[in-house]
């Protein structure tokens, strides 16, 4: 059975917009691309799917997020101005307040709302990562789930990585032709170094794909370099002995092999220019995530550099605990309009196609999945989303790129359709009950006040 889908745009990303754009799909496979008219002629047994004023796009990518703290949104927002405090108060309500099922049904509520935003893939970072590998699998999700590893005490290293791969192990046991086992040693000042090195060393051996939180804050900057602030007087208070390296966040994980598991980086704020040609040359990513960045008073990662040196670059929400929602098309936007404001010089402005690209092939890039998904075109993994055009605040539209970028949101969104299977579609997951998983967070929210 083959399904022709068609619309008044197709845009494959790697080639020019096709108006009357049509795509051909068999199983989970994308077997055409091209004019309506001519697939209709050449495949007159095929299904045909007409969607209207919309354009098909490839299936957004959303390279960082943390959908096991969906419960969370707006629940940070009063300690938002103290990223210390920030992550205290989220660490504590995870541990003391959220039982198993509740980070499941969290998860799960962030894939709905993922696919609901045309979001195909994902690459999630959990320290519950059992729950949320099956919430990507019950709800249909393409991604990569990385177990999170904490242990800035190096007297418990062996402790944390024995952890660590029990729990891969776990994983492995539920991957599918979706969805995979990653590793993501959390943050510099949350890991100490020989627990990175023994991490790095796991993940080459076992071709683990690799996250990690870097240079994402400025607190982080003082304890790496200066060996003081808030990371570096909680390490104090809990007898946690750390000697400043003095050096950069990406030259630190270089010297602890870190960047030879060509790891995705998330955030990448405070980084400088020799940093990144490290980041080039060592063939890591990043998940620029640019709205959290913002919401967190972070600052902003040098993303036009990013693209000009070649890095793989794709958007990441963060958790909605950061960003209140996931939502990629704003991420792309508020990226290319970041690149605007005129007060850094020679920082290049950034177009449209820009961000259209980040959004889908430079999410895949940046997951290491191209060739598979991240563009429409014969061969490839039939993961696409549909954004309707007809809204009144899209119209009029004298270019499908600048108006999905400059004039649309998730919410425009009216069908996902991963490997061939339609997620999201008639207003509704099709995968998951909603209606009990709404009741459930709910429920949750009523925990959390």
């Amino acid at each position: 059975m083959t399904t022709l889908y068609t619309a008044r745009w197709l845009l494959p990303i790697t080639s020019a917009p096709i108006p009357n754009g049509a795509l051909l799909v068999g199983s989970d496979r994308i077997l055409a691309v091209g004019d309506r008219e001519q697939l209709r002629i050449a495949n007159p047994r095929a299904a045909l799917h007409d969607l209207g004023d919309a354009a098909i796009i490839p299936g957004l990518i959303n390279s960082h997020s943390h959908l096991e703290l969906t419960a969370m949104r707006g629940f940070l927002d009063d300690v938002e101005g103290d990223f210390f405090a920030w992550l205290r108060k989220l660490t504590l309500a995870r541990k003391e307040r959220l039982t198993p099922d509740d980070l499941y049904v969290s998860a799960a509520w962030g894939a709905c709302e993922a696919v609901r935003a045309g979001v195909t893939c994902l690459g999630d970072s959990s320290d519950a990562a059992e729950a949320s590998m099956h919430a990507l699998v019950d709800v249909g999700l393409r991604g990569i789930v990385f177990q999170e590893s904490f242990g800035p005490d190096p007297k418990l290293v062996e402790e944390n990585f024995e952890k660590l791969r029990t729990n891969v192990e776990r994983l492995k046991e539920l991957e599918n032709s979706l969805v995979r086992a990653g590793v993501s040693p959390h943050a510099p000042y949350t890991v100490c170094s020989e627990q990175l090195e023994l991490i790095a060393e796991f993940a080459v051996a076992e071709s683990l794909p690799l996250m990690m939180h870097a240079a994402e804050s400025y607190a982080e900057q003082q304890l790496l370099r200066d060996g003081c602030g808030p990371f570096a007087d909680g390490l104090a208070k809990r007898g946690i002995e750390w000697r400043a390296p003095e050096m950069s966040t990406v030259k630190y994980l270089q010297r602890h092999n870190i960047l030879q598991a060509r790891p995705l980086l998330a955030h990448c704020v405070n980084v400088d220019l020799e940093d990144i040609e490290i980041l080039r040359n060592t063939i890591a990513s990043v998940a620029h995530c640019p709205r959290s960045n913002a919401k967190l008073g972070h600052g902003r990662a040098p993303f036009a550099d990013f693209l000009d040196q070649g890095i793989a670059v794709g958007l990441g929400s963060d958790s909605v605990a950061s960003n209140n929602s996931c939502d990629i098309l704003a991420e792309a936007r508020f990226a290319i309009l970041s690149t605007r404001s005129g007060d850094e010089v020679g920082v290049r402005s950034l177009q449209s196609e820009d961000g259209i690209r980040v959004a889908t092939l430079g999410g895949a890039r940046a997951l290491r999945l191209e060739g598979r998904v991240g563009e429409l075109r014969e061969g490839m993994q039939a993961d696409f989303a549909v954004v309707s055009l007809s809204g009144v605040h899209q119209i009029p539209s004298y270019d499908p790129i600048n108006t999905l970028i400059f004039a649309s949101s998730g919410h425009d969104v009216i069908a996902t359709v991963v490997a061939g299977r339609e997620v999201y579609a008639d207003g509704r997951v099709q995968t998951v009950d909603e209606s009990r998983l709404r009741a459930r967070m709910n429920e949750i929210e009523r925990k959390l006040i």
